[in-house]
């Protein structure tokens, strides 16, 4: 069943990460390399299973925006590399935690590491991937980077806790799920572009309004990947639609429509997501409901929001090619809905 989901910006029709990608080219080329020589192990799995989800396509984007907002601010040194890898390694061990949590069987389009290796493999080599950032971290030597960063990580664990306190249960509020995701998704987004200008050495109005840019990004780009799930295409997922739903997953898309709905269909929400009957007939039936109580385009909404609010944060800061490629990101991340 197709959805069509109508933005706001046009703008964000054409919208893309490639200037970032441009600027950041030479410094993620060695990024990459470090990731590749951080996840090597004399214990022959930890490479293998690190490696499958490394090398799986991902944009790389939350090292991007780390690498970005240090050479936005004149940074001159090493450190912005290794806090990039310690990103992308945060990242991906919480990728191949929540691949066991959810019981998922693919990512990026491939099976889940779990699905190869057993679920003890996966959060083993997650947590492997996370002491390496923490060393990487600490050769950085920025003490507040290491917060920020720490910090962060503190933040997903509860956000994954926290998710599971609220899965399957159609009482879940908007303000429920959007504490999950700025938890689970928007604080590493807000940390990554944080420690740039930390290690640059910038004032205190730079940081938080890189902070805040994160954060909000990271809200929009949430949003708008639950709202693929039930409107969007398994290329651009990365996984199979209608994921969320088979796995019981409460997002905002649902939250709406059962909201909105009567009573037999919140009793249809109820056998669904909460007593698992999910297949095939009741996504057809769930993405029916989603469009006509205009969920998606509300999901998409609340993104634009974020996003309006991630533009703001940067609209102080001097203009030039790194700002307005960091701007771009913000449709780029809204604009995969079109």
């Amino acid at each position: 069943m197709g959805v069509v989901i109508p933005l706001e910006e046009s703008k964000n029709k054409q919208a893309s990460i490639k200037p970032l990608v441009d600027l950041t080219r030479a410094d993620m080329e060695r990024v990459n390399q470090l990731i590749l020589s951080k996840a090597g192990s004399d214990v022959q799995m930890i490479p293998e299973v690190a490696n499958h989800l490394i090398s799986s396509g991902g944009k790389r984007l939350r090292p991007m925006l780390t690498i970005a907002s240090a050479n936005m601010f004149g940074y001159q040194g090493e450190g912005h590399v290794k806090l990039a890898a310690s990103v992308e390694f945060m990242h991906t061990a919480t990728l191949l935690h929540d691949d066991v949590v959810d019981e998922s069987d693919m990512r990026r389009g491939r099976k889940t590491a779990r699905i190869l290796w057993g679920n003890q493999a996966s959060v083993l080599v997650g947590d492997f991937l996370l002491g390496q950032a923490f060393k990487m971290m600490v050769e950085v030597g920025s003490l507040e980077a290491l917060d920020v960063l720490a910090t962060a990580a503190t933040v997903i664990a509860e956000g994954e806790v926290l998710q599971l306190s609220v899965a399957k249960n159609m009482e879940t509020t908007e303000d429920d799920y959007l504490q999950v995701i700025r938890a689970k998704t928007a604080a590493l987004f807000a940390a990554a572009s944080e420690v740039g200008p930390i290690i640059a050495g910038t004032s205190r109005a730079d940081r938080s309004a890189l902070k805040s840019f994160g954060m909000n990004l990271g809200l929009a780009f949430q949003l708008v990947d639950d709202a693929l799930d039930y409107g969007g295409k398994a290329a651009d997922l990365g996984k199979n639609t209608g994921d969320d739903f088979r796995e019981g997953k409460i997002t905002l898309p649902v939250i709406l429509a059962w909201r909105r709905g009567t009573a037999e269909e919140r009793h249809f929400w109820r056998e669904a997501i909460e007593n698992g009957d999910n297949g095939e007939a009741s996504l057809e039936r769930a993405m029916g409901l989603i469009t006509k109580y205009g969920s998606l385009a509300d999901t998409i909404a609340r993104a634009n929001h974020y996003g309006t609010i991630a533009r703001d944060a940067l609209a102080a800061l001097p203009a030039s090619p790194w700002k307005a490629a960091l701007n771009e990101v913000i449709d780029f991340c809204i604009g995969r809905v079109n």
